[in-house]
């Protein structure tokens, strides 16, 4: 009998302590969120204006979570590779994505690793881009139509830039060209910083982006001849839309933070609300005034609405630019 006396002392000490190990693991499981830093992928190279302003909400929102909030850049693909990332990502709230325009506009062109509307989790949209067509301060065309007439008069021979491949910067000249029978050469670039480096180097003839051109507009290194929102700039005002001097291209570019598809809905909170009142802090809202990105805030439900609204028109732009492989 002594035996199995000592035998199921043993397994009691065992069991005692299995369930002392296992304690940690289940305190972990149960502590608040968030609880280590946070990774926020920029897909877009440091320095350029997507990058500033992402910075720009991670401080602010990162006071509010009471955890860091590390910029990782991933840039490349039109600004896609944040995207791309989701889909194979751990939907824990501890990575997440800004989700450019292009995101939407992808899928309806070619094969991708993620559907817009099936595999992000929408936390909160918070900005948008104000962009338009800029060249050399030197160059020879003082206005958007002076461009547009020398571009109509010598097909193929004027460039121009873009952060990529099917980004709003890229769409917007291409549907422009569209209407006004033009053949422009384009030439993508990975994001703001080097598409500037490139127009003030000679590399490129004009540059179609977001507002990341305004500092070297304001230097006199740049002139800027469109807008292609709704309302000329605030910071331009002197300077034209697209659609005002008849060529009927208007484009708004709106984003914000989205996470894997699956994320629990107590996290999503606590991310919208922590990048909600970034909105409100006076610091951010200096930042997007500098680079004309007005505050556009959306719910993660308003946001799927909003990616919804843009699926389904970039689909028809896709089709009738011809630029779908699918």
């Amino acid at each position: 009998m002594q035996p199995m006396h000592h035998r199921r002392h043993f397994l009691a000490q065992a069991l005692g302590a299995a369930g002392a190990l296992a304690a940690p693991a289940a305190w972990a499981q149960s502590a608040p969120y968030p609880s280590r830093a946070i990774t926020l992928l920029c897909p877009w190279p440091a320095g350029g204006s997507t990058d500033v302003t992402l910075r720009a909400f991670a401080e602010s929102a990162s006071h509010r979570l009471g955890q860091s909030i590390v910029i990782v850049n991933r840039p490349g693909a039109g600004g896609t590779l944040g995207a791309t990332a989701m889909p194979s990502t751990k939907p824990d709230g501890y990575t997440i994505t800004q989700l450019p325009p292009a995101t939407f506009r992808l899928p309806q062109m070619q094969k991708t690793a993620w559907d817009p509307l099936a595999d992000f989790s929408y936390i909160v949209g918070l900005t948008g881009y104000t962009m338009g067509l800029v060249v050399r301060a030197d160059a020879p065309w003082k206005s958007i139509q002076e461009f547009v007439e020398d571009a109509r008069a010598r097909p193929g021979k004027i460039n121009y830039g873009s952060t990529g491949l099917a980004t709003s910067p890229h769409m917007v000249v291409e549907e422009l060209a569209l209407g006004q029978k033009l053949d422009l050469v384009h030439v993508p670039h990975k994001g703001s910083a080097d598409l500037a480096t490139s127009l003030l180097g000679g590399h490129i003839m004009a540059a179609s982006d977001s507002s990341g051109w305004a500092p070297h507009v304001e230097a006199g290194r740049m002139r800027l001849l469109a807008v292609y929102g709704s309302r000329r700039a605030k910071r331009f005002p002197q300077v034209p839309t697209l659609s005002e001097v008849g060529y009927g291209v208007v484009s708004e570019a709106r984003y914000g933070i989205v996470g894997p598809r699956g994320m629990d809905a107590a996290v999503a909170a606590r991310l919208h609300d922590a990048f909600k009142a970034t909105l409100e802090d006076p610091k951010v809202l200096q930042v997007l005034d500098r680079l004309d990105q007005p505050a556009l805030y959306m719910t993660g439900a308003q946001y799927l609405d909003y990616a919804r609204s843009e699926v389904a028109r970039d689909r028809e732009l896709a089709k009738r630019l011809n630029l779908t492989q699918l």
